[in-house]
């Protein structure tokens, strides 16, 4: 066990929330305020448990062989490594948002594999067939979490897993062709894309996108996740272009529009898209509804 007092405010919901997908997310709950993180880490699966504490301390709990990893990672994942020196806020809705939101902090799990499963799933479909099929790879091709955690609780399918499954299964979840194929591709050389959290930056995205089928989208998601990458921007996102231009001038822009409107907070781009998150931004809600698509049917 570990208890840990920040040296700084933290707000735990705000800082993990990259982490969740709601009811999809089998690795990641919250169950009766305590958070349950199920990973793979380079000692094996672990699960990690975080409880903040009234007093403001975090208490941890991990289970499992991956479970000091997990335990040496807790200030990591909780934003302890994050620096925000630098950034000024050019809106002053990003300004409210981090005077609003002191608590906000970029996590980092320190680990690659498992960001980039959910990445390349989320690649070019609606979050809701891509969650699909990401829980039903944890639960078929996934193990148990060790320790006590909820029921529900998985650990993704590691790279020795995932070059395992038959092209009938990769139907059966759901996944098309162009995306197995750059999970399988990924899970190939998949210890030599985790010195990426070390390269950090553009470089240790520039070594994610060497795997086919990884692009600029793709190793931003992960780089956002696995070391809590300041100035990784989703560009190519359905929904962000949108979400920043009618938050910040009241009108939809394009990613090159985009690119120009966060040019001022290089190199902490992605800490702005935070704080408009956080802000309560969202893209608006208009036109038709994207029609899903499920590949077991194809």
């Amino acid at each position: 066990m570990l208890l840990w007092r920040p040296p700084f405010t933290l707000d735990p919901g705000s800082v993990l929330g990259p982490l969740s997908r709601g009811r999809g997310s089998l690795n990641f709950q919250r169950d009766r305020g305590v958070w349950w993180l199920a990973a793979n880490t380079p000692a094996g699966p672990g699960t990690l448990a975080l409880l903040h504490r009234p007093d403001g301390d975090i208490e941890a709990e991990a289970w499992g062989d991956g479970a000091g990893f997990l335990l040496d990672g807790v200030p990591a994942l909780l934003g302890a490594d994050d620096d925000d020196t630098g950034f000024v806020a050019h809106h002053g809705v990003v300004a409210e948002a981090r005077r609003r939101c002191p608590g906000l902090r970029l996590g980092a799990t320190g680990r690659v594999w498992d960001s980039l499963v959910l990445a390349v799933l989320e690649q070019k479909v609606t979050s809701k067939e891509a969650l699909r099929s990401w829980s039903e790879l944890c639960r078929w091709f996934g193990t148990r979490a060790p320790g006590p955690g909820p029921d529900r609780l998985r650990v993704p399918p590691g790279p020795v897993a995932i070059r395992s499954i038959v092209d009938w299964n990769w139907h059966r979840v759901g996944v098309d062709l162009k995306r197995r194929t750059t999970l399988i591709n990924a899970a190939r050389v998949a210890p030599r894309l985790e010195e990426a959290v070390a390269l950090r930056g553009t470089a240790g995205r520039a070594l994610l996108r060497k795997v086919p089928g990884i692009g600029v989208w793709t190793a931003s998601e992960i780089a956002q996740r696995a070391w809590g990458d300041p100035d990784a921007v989703s560009f190519g996102d359905y929904n962000i272009p949108s979400m920043v231009g009618h938050t910040l001038l009241g009108r939809k822009i394009d990613d090159e529009g985009l690119a120009e409107l966060l040019e001022p907070y290089a190199p902490q781009r992605q800490r702005a898209i935070r704080y408009l998150e956080a802000s309560g931004a969202r893209k608006p809600r208009f036109g038709p509804r994207i029609e899903l698509r499920d590949y077991r049917a194809m």
